[in-house]
């Protein structure tokens, strides 16, 4: 640290309880009230080097200086250098004995190398040239900031820092502490990091709107000093100290900290990572932060939102919130990220300039075509990559939601339809989301678990996934028929094995079963029902049937039929009740009886039959023309 000694005269003040004064032969003839301690002095030195006691003193010779920078010590080091006493002047005083210089009126105006003008070209020519010693005065000028401001002291040592900071050479001067903090990582920050984030927030602000500015500095090492700042000020998990279980934390220098932060980040889209992004936005909304800063975060996540896990976006609710999680939240990113898809869109899915006219086109223009095509293809690839890996992280933000008994059903519904079908080439995790939450409220009606499961697309799940499925009691029986037949048509196309055969086998032996009495039991309707989720687990159907590849043949065709008969969507209950109506009065409505008319169908006429168990005004046309 760096010091300067003012003065060459011995220390000659003494203390004697709250009096301080000066040995001298002549007596003393000025008293000065300074933060409770009386000083007894002289006039003569005093008054030759300070304004403010020339205009006091004038009419008396008691004095009180409330509120004075520094207090009684920083008043007593003017007072030596009054009398030529040696004073040392070092980063830990100069800021309070500068403003105390101000205070007294202590100028060049007053006398000729006064204290003002040393102290400012102290601080000039050797403090603020040095990383720690400018480091130091500026974390003390907080304490005088209103005296620093107007003396632009602060401004002088946030200049000072940034250009320290983005000197490729400044780190030379750094604490011992940065120098290991940044061999003992490979992906460190940047070296000025950790000293800037023990600045308080309005000077890290001021010092990192510097640092940008002078555009030395790569967005990424910014990024990384930004999160090294909120990992020193806003731990546990970038959530008040009262979310996390620890308590007494000022939330209102936490929502300014956060609203500063989201204004520093960089234009780049790397430059910081999105789990950083959304941790930030996870204070914001606890901290009830503005809305600017919300939007803010929320359109920077969107930009990157593949990069993130399942966790960030588990963003807690508001004090008071209805649900674990604010699910609006991470509706609105997924919203933003739509918008950014179809302005991205548009202008791809146009044709180029060139290709308008139909004019021959030079080689070179050709072969600039070609690597403008083969530019687009590749970007469009990446672009695929990321929508598949977003729709794999909201499905598993979607099994985690839905645990929460209280998540409405149609913002689950929202969630689940903002991805776009492209981005799901299977839906195993959708199929998990929409199984927790029927287990988690399983007093959902029928309506309502058809409305759920409309998100899913039984073509896309595994084999694994489809025998749970067929077997899952929660789901609705039409939904249990989808898996069965999509997963049969799909052994039937394969044409191979003996478990295809067998669960071919189930299939036509459901179809060919002849109609027992109407009055037959509610016991056969349930074993029938149990027969048909069993068959997605792979039990045989029966024997004595065709194996031949012809038979196989036929029965895939029989399947593709079933396919095209489900899908038609006819589960509104207003075309059940229409239905009722049309069809025989021993005919009931409920989907056990469904289950019972399916095995009941004879094994001529299925396209008939199926016409029955999914209405339609199509279907029941279509079995009139047969």
């Amino acid at each position: 640290m760096k010091l300067m000694k003012l003065g060459a005269r011995p220390d000659t003040f003494f203390t004697s309880g709250p009096v301080r004064s000066v040995y001298t032969e002549v007596a003393t003839d000025l008293e000065i009230f300074v933060d409770n301690c009386l000083f007894r002095l002289h006039k003569f030195p005093l008054l030759s080097k300070c304004l403010l006691l020339q205009a006091l003193c004038a009419d008396s010779d008691a004095v009180e200086l409330p509120g004075f920078p520094g207090g009684a010590e920083a008043f007593e080091a003017c007072a030596k250098f009054c009398y030529g006493i040696a004073v040392t002047v070092g980063a830990h005083n100069a800021v309070a004995l500068r403003c105390a210089a101000a205070r007294l009126g202590m100028t060049e105006a007053a006398d000729r190398g006064n204290l003002g003008a040393k102290l400012d070209a102290f601080l000039d020519s050797c403090l603020l040239r040095r990383w720690r010693d400018a480091l130091a005065v500026l974390r003390s000028t907080p304490r005088h900031a209103a005296a620093c401001e107007e003396l632009g002291v602060t401004s002088r040592c946030v200049e000072a820092v940034a250009i320290l900071a983005t000197d490729p050479g400044g780190g030379s001067n750094a604490s011992a502490s940065a120098a290991a903090g940044c061999s003992s990582s490979l992906s460190s920050p940047p070296w000025w990091a950790r000293d800037v984030s023990e600045l308080g927030v309005d000077l890290f602000w001021r010092v990192m709107v510097a640092v940008k500015a002078a555009g030395t500095v790569k967005a990424r090492a910014i990024g990384d000093a930004l999160s090294v700042y909120a990992r020193r000020w806003l731990p546990n998990g970038y959530l008040p100290a009262e979310e996390a279980g620890g308590g007494g934390v000022d939330d209102a220098n936490h929502r300014l900290l956060v609203e500063k932060m989201a204004s520093l980040l960089p234009a780049e889209r790397n430059a910081v990572s999105c789990g950083f992004l959304l941790k930030l936005l996870k204070a914001a909304t606890v901290l009830r932060a503005s809305p600017a800063t919300k939007a803010e975060l929320t359109r920077r996540a969107a930009m990157q939102l593949e990069d993130a896990g399942v966790g960030d976006l588990l963003i807690p609710s508001c004090a008071g919130g209805e649900t674990l999680y604010d699910v609006d939240a991470v509706m609105a990113i997924l919203e933003e990220l739509a918008l950014r898809q179809a302005a991205a869109g548009m202008p791809e899915g146009s044709p180029p300039p060139h290709a308008r006219g139909h004019h021959r086109r030079s080689r070179s223009a050709e072969s600039s075509s070609e690597f403008e095509g083969a530019r687009r293809s590749t970007s469009a690839a990446a672009s695929h990559r990321a929508m598949v890996r977003i729709g794999r992280l909201v499905d598993g933000f979607l099994v985690e939601v839905a645990k929460d008994p209280n998540l409405p059903l149609d913002k689950l519904i929202a969630i689940a339809e903002a991805v776009p079908d492209c981005a799901r080439p299977e839906h195993d995790d959708l199929y998990r989301a929409v199984d927790t939450y029927l287990r988690v409220h399983p007093e959902m009606d029928k309506s309502s678990r058809k409305k759920l499961c409309r998100v899913l697309n039984c073509r896309k799940l595994s084999e694994t996934a489809s025998m749970h499925a067929a077997q899952n009691e929660l789901l609705p029986l039409r939904v249990v028929v989808q898996v069965l037949f999509f997963e049969n048509a799909r052994a039937a196309a394969a044409l191979s094995g003996p478990t295809v055969a067998n669960r071919v086998a189930g299939v036509k032996a459901l179809l060919a079963k002849t109609r027992r009495e109407a009055d037959g039991g509610e016991e056969v309707v349930v074993k029938d029902e149990q027969r048909l989720r069993g068959l997605a687990a792979g039990a045989p159907g029966g024997g004595g049937e065709d194996w031949s590849v012809e038979g196989l043949k036929r029965a895939a065709s029989r399947i593709s039929t079933l396919r095209m008969k489900l899908e038609e969507d006819e589960d509104d209950d207003a075309d059940d009740e229409a239905f009722v109506h049309r069809a025989r009065p021993g005919l009931v409505r409920s989907a056990s009886s469904r289950v019972r008319a399916l095995c009941a169908i004879p094994a001529g006429k299925p396209k008939r039959m199926l016409s029955r168990l999914w209405p339609s005004s199509r279907s029941i046309a279509a079995s009139e023309r047969h």
